[in-house]
């Protein structure tokens, strides 16, 4: 079993390799449970044109393929980065048990990659945010929202 040390250098190791080889930017990340890695995720935003494919997202993909689930409960990530804010909704939503996190945002946003704006936006009422929002009031998407209410055989998440 490796320690929470021996996992974060894989993920930084990860995060120089992939990047030395092209894929994107500094960004490595490994999924873990009861001390075994069962993925691992770099960066791909450059080389796959995927804006999303950030480490931790990446990392995450290929462990639900892998344990052939939605949920990685009783896993942990450790990550060459503070994960993003849409990072960090993808681990809730994953619901992983743990974050380990090497450099911080402000390491990250001193390379070029500052965050702070998301966090700032995500935090603002819907009318205040710079990219506008509409509300498209339509019938038939509440009747698609009642039926899955109603849906006998639905798999919660």
């Amino acid at each position: 079993m490796c320690d929470a040390k021996g996992h974060m250098r894989h993920a930084v190791d990860l995060s120089r390799q992939k990047m030395d080889e092209g894929c994107g930017g500094p960004f490595g990340a490994i999924i873990v449970r009861n001390g075994e890695v069962i993925a691992e995720g770099w960066n791909n935003v450059t080389s796959n044109n995927d804006p999303t494919a950030h480490a931790e997202v990446s990392a995450i993909r290929a462990a639900c393929e892998k344990l052939g689930t939605f949920n990685l409960s009783g896993c942990e990530i450790y990550t060459s980065c503070e994960p993003c804010p849409m990072c960090l909704s993808a681990i809730y939503w994953a619901r992983l048990d743990k974050i380990y996190y090497a450099n911080g945002r402000d390491d990250a946003a001193a390379i070029g990659f500052d965050d702070q704006f998301l966090y700032d936006e995500v935090a603002k009422p819907i009318d205040d945010r710079s990219l506008p929002i509409v509300h498209v009031d339509l019938p038939e998407a509440r009747e698609v929202f009642a039926a899955w209410d109603a849906k006998s055989d639905k798999i919660a998440y």
